[in-house]
C-alpha cells in the first residue's frame, strides 16, 4: 500500500478513530458523549474527504474501493452496537439498528462475491444518502443522553435512525436487484 495516498490514509484515520469512539461509552458524563460525537463526525468527515480526494486527485486504488465502504460499516455498525449495549436509544428503534447492520452484512458478502467472479458495482447515489443519514442519526445520539431532558433531540436521532433504516432497505434491495443482474449479464 502507498502511504503517500492521501485518500487510503483518510480511510485508515476513520477506522482508527472507531477505539476512541467506542472508549467513551465507559465515561458516564456529557464531556465524553460530546467528544464521541466530535470524533464521530470527524471520522465522517473522512469518509467525504477520502472520497473527494480519490476522485479528483488521481488517488483512486482498488486498496480504497474496498476499504472506503468497510470503514463506514465498521463506524456505523460499532457506533449502532454500543448505542443499543449502553440503552442510549429506545427498545422499539432497536428493530431500525438491526435493519442497518443486517443490510450492511449482506450487503458485505454480496460484495465478497462479486470480488471473487470480477464484479465491482460502484456505490451509487442513494448509497451515499443512506450513509449520510445514518452518520447524521448516529451523530445526534452519540451527543444526547436519553436520560436527561433531551428529549427532542432524542426523537430526531430516533426518527433519523428509523429513516436511514428504510433508506437502508429500499438501496439493499436496489443492490440485490443489481448485483442478481451484474451476474446474469456475465
Amino acid at each position: 500500500m502507498n502511504f503517500k495516498n492521501l485518500a487510503n490514509t483518510l480511510t485508515l484515520a476513520r477506522i482508527g478513530l472507531i477505539p476512541f469512539i467506542l472508549v467513551t461509552f465507559f465515561i458516564n458524563s456529557p464531556t465524553p458523549r460530546m467528544i464521541a460525537a466530535c470524533l464521530f463526525v470527524l471520522a465522517c468527515i473522512t469518509d467525504y474527504l477520502d472520497g473527494f480526494i480519490a476522485r479528483n486527485f488521481d488517488q483512486k486504488t482498488r486498496f480504497g474501493e474496498i476499504l472506503d465502504p468497510i470503514a463506514d460499516k465498521l463506524l456505523v455498525s460499532s457506533t449502532l452496537l454500543m448505542l443499543v449495549g449502553f440503552d442510549r436509544i429506545s427498545k422499539f428503534s432497536i428493530l431500525a439498528a438491526v435493519v442497518i447492520l443486517c443490510r450492511e452484512i449482506l450487503v458485505s458478502g454480496i460484495r465478497e462475491y462479486l470480488a471473487e467472479i470480477k464484479i465491482l458495482l460502484s456505490v451509487n447515489f442513494l448509497g451515499k444518502i443512506k450513509t449520510t443519514v445514518q452518520m447524521l442519526s448516529l451523530a445526534v445520539l452519540l451527543y444526547i443522553d436519553p436520560q436527561q431532558s433531551h428529549i427532542a433531540f432524542q426523537i430526531m436521532g430516533e426518527l433519523l435512525l428509523w429513516i436511514a433504516a428504510g433508506i437502508t432497505l429500499y438501496s439493499g434491495w436496489i443492490y440485490v436487484q443489481t448485483s442478481l443482474n451484474s451476474v446474469s449479464d456475465n
